[in-house]
């Protein structure tokens, strides 16, 4: 039975066996953050980590850290942390430029691997990036190619014989609801095609397992569940299987097989050392290895229980509280088909949102009108979604977002 009152969820706090890792994180007094899912909270061992990366690995052995503090490895290293998180192996994760760009060097790898096909399949609840990076390189390949949008729910049947990678995003943005990545993936290779995972949403908020479900690519970035940063760079996974045959097209020089023998034609290196392009950025890959290393340090089984019995909370409050209040819930009510997070619909959703963080509990807002919850397990406690659910009630209750100032649109929502 969900618990309706705070003195419920202070004592669900005291059994916690997560509550103290809590206290690895750099949190604002006063602040209800519900926004981890866009960006990560501030481990408290980064600030010190990218100090000394700047004072001493960069301020004063200069660029011998090449060597010494092992710059030129990072990438693999953080990324076979990052494997471990998403059910990879060692060697099959790279960290490496942005999601955007990972998209485009393993969509076109995907359309490499299998010409004669000439359909990209993905659904219209796709981040706009990943659609955006498949419609740009459908233009520039200039040999047929097309990017076809289903229904979720259409996905696995849309399937054909001239499908050549079925692209999705594990769990819908907006609305959180999860793909099943084991049932699509076989229903593609059923059909010949591959398929390729985006796990922005996916990566940290609970356990992923990539090699189980025969997946073929994925990438995901390092600043929302993985706490890396703003602008952390991002991962990608190519299944060990597909290493010899693997290309893509950013053939830059730390992509080449020798890249300190400087030769001006270009021999790519062989597995996953293939998908890098150009020099990683250090001191943003020291801050995402500090970030990453806060979700190794707990069992992910314990974390995703965790985010499940908080988002039923969540919505249980908010359909007790603010009843009759012109909220809808447009996230699965079924755990088993929902990311971490919760999402409501609003017609005023936007200046919700800014009252909310007025108040100090931090969400965000996706168009055309939901409000969007991130549910991160490692700092939340229960009664902050109490808390975060009062403060819902009340703007709503007295109108309190109906003020010029909330309804002013800012640039980044």
């Amino acid at each position: 039975m969900t618990p309706l009152d705070l003195a419920a969820c202070e004592a669900l706090d005291r059994d916690d066996p997560l509550a103290p890792h809590r206290d690895a994180f750099a949190l604002p007094p006063g602040i209800v953050y519900l926004d981890g899912n866009s960006l990560g909270a501030l481990p408290k061992t980064t600030a010190a980590r990218v100090a000394a990366t700047i004072a001493r690995e960069w301020g004063e052995d200069l660029i011998t850290s090449w060597n010494k503090a092992g710059w030129i490895d990072l990438p693999r290293r953080v990324g076979d942390k990052i494997a471990r998180l998403i059910g990879a192996a060692p060697g099959e994760v790279l960290v490496a430029d942005s999601t955007s760009i990972n998209v485009f060097k393993l969509l076109a790898a995907a359309l490499a691997l299998r010409p004669g096909r000439h359909v990209i399949v993905s659904d219209t609840g796709n981040f706009p990036t990943d659609l955006y990076m498949a419609q740009g390189l459908a233009e520039l390949h200039g040999a047929g190619h097309v990017l076809r949008l289903e229904a979720p729910d259409d996905v696995a049947q849309a399937i054909d014989a001239d499908t050549a990678v079925v692209m999705l995003t594990e769990i819908d943005y907006r609305t959180g609801r999860r793909h099943d990545m084991a049932a699509i993936t076989a229903a593609a290779h059923a059909r010949g095609a591959l398929v390729l995972w985006d796990l922005a949403h996916s990566a940290g908020a609970f356990p992923v397992d990539l090699n189980g479900c025969a997946a073929d690519f994925a990438v995901g970035c390092g600043y929302k569940y993985l706490n890396g940063g703003p602008g952390a760079p991002a991962f990608l996974f190519v299944a060990r299987r597909h290493h010899d045959g693997f290309t893509q097209p950013l053939s830059g020089w730390l992509g080449h097989a020798a890249p300190f023998a400087f030769e001006t034609g270009y021999r790519r290196a062989t597995g996953i050392a293939g998908a890098l392009c150009g020099t990683p950025p250090v001191l943003s890959l020291a801050a995402l290895d500090c970030g990453v290393d806060t979700l190794l340090a707990v069992d992910m089984s314990a974390l995703h229980a965790k985010s499940m019995r908080m988002s039923d909370l969540f919505i249980a409050l908010v359909e007790a509280r603010c009843a009759g209040l012109g909220l809808t819930l447009a996230t699965p009510r079924d755990a088993r088909i929902r990311g971490s997070q919760v999402s409501f619909r609003h017609a005023h959703g936007y200046p919700v949102m800014q009252a909310l963080i007025a108040r100090g509990v931090i969400g965000d807002f996706r168009a055309p009108d939901i409000l969007r919850f991130g549910i991160t397990p490692l700092y939340l406690r229960f009664v902050d979604i109490w808390h975060a659910v009062e403060a819902l009630r009340d703007v709503l209750a007295t109108r309190g977002w109906d003020e010029q100032r909330f309804r002013t649109r800012a640039a980044v929502t």
